[in-house]
């Protein structure tokens, strides 16, 4: 399938590969348009981006509270389409759709995977739909070359992984830990079991490894056992706390690119970096990312950027 081939491809330059979540329509599509291309310019490999649900069973409290607040804002399928393709038609990277089957099956079946289709999507997590329930999905996932993407957990037996590595495709999605996304994870020697056994029963699939991956320490420990590391709630938080312009720098941080291989000028401005966070968030959502990048690594402050500023710089000798 042409995600996983994607994936592949991606792999001859790096031995792991990062992925990272967004809920559309949280707290923008605006902010979110922002946030991708920080996350893209940052090294990012897959961006796997959340249909709001009013119920999503999978997910802890940071993403439980997003979908909510993403939703009473009005958020629409149509609009999640229509951003979809936004952001293919912009970005050179591989882009999923992560949602609950009750929003497919609204929507109707057959109409979801022709607009997937048809703005460049090229995986679904739906993990709520197990496989014996999902053939007429499995069916149009193939069709359309869209990659069903099925989740192995640490209480799945060899057998269950097997029977969901055979329906699914692109990569396997291996829970860290039980419960739902956000809360702390050991990579410990348990965890390195419970991976040796995705290992084995992947049917050659690769491994994405998620909840409970926060930092560059965690995506080390990944490194050599799985070949894409996901981060799902950090960055969410991270947006709450510090607005649109701290996520390209700290994608940098858990990739350990260079300036040269993400195309960045040298050396952000650490000083800089401590002014723009202690902005409002109001203010830092008004930022774009460009005009952040430029602030951080150049001498010159963008004109567009010192009018949204203007309040709170201080000139000179003052």
């Amino acid at each position: 399938m042409r995600l996983e081939d994607n994936i592949r491809e991606r792999l001859r330059g790096k031995d792991l590969l990062l992925m990272t979540h967004i809920v559309l329509g949280y707290p923008s599509l605006a902010v979110n348009r922002e946030v991708v291309a920080q996350m893209v310019a940052g090294g990012v490999d897959l961006i796997e981006m959340q249909i709001p649900f009013s119920e999503p069973m999978a997910d802890g409290p940071v993403i439980i509270k997003a979908n909510q607040e993403s939703l009473t804002a009005g958020t629409t399928v149509r609009q999640c389409l229509d951003f979809a393709a936004e952001m293919t038609r912009t970005h050179p990277i591989p882009f999923l759709f992560m949602t609950y089957y009750n929003i497919m099956f609204k929507f109707g079946e057959a109409r979801f995977f022709e607009e997937a289709r048809r703005i460049g999507i090229q995986g679904l997590i739906i993990p709520d739909l197990p496989p014996e329930e999902g053939g007429s999905y499995l069916a149009l996932a193939r069709k359309h070359d869209i990659a069903p993407v099925m989740i192995f957990a640490p209480t799945s037996t060899d057998e269950r992984m097997a029977s969901l590595a055979a329906a699914g495709g692109g990569f396997i999605y291996c829970m860290a830990r039980r419960g739902v996304t956000g809360s702390e994870t050991h990579f410990d020697a348990e965890f390195n079991r419970y991976l040796a056994r995705c290992r084995s029963q992947a049917g050659g699939l690769p491994l994405a490894v998620g909840f409970g991956v926060k930092g560059r320490d965690d995506v080390e420990a990944l490194r050599g056992r799985a070949e894409i590391a996901v981060i799902g709630s950090e960055t969410i938080r991270l947006v709450e706390r510090e607005g649109a312009v701290a996520v390209g720098p700290f994608i940098r941080g858990l990739t350990g690119q260079t300036d040269a291989q993400t195309h960045k000028k040298p050396a952000i401005n650490q000083e800089r970096m401590a002014f723009l966070r202690a902005l409002p968030l109001e203010v830092k959502q008004r930022i774009t990312g460009a005009e952040a990048n430029a602030f951080l690594s150049q001498d010159e402050i963008p004109d567009s950027l010192m009018a949204k500023l203007k309040d709170f710089l201080v000139p000179d000798g003052e």
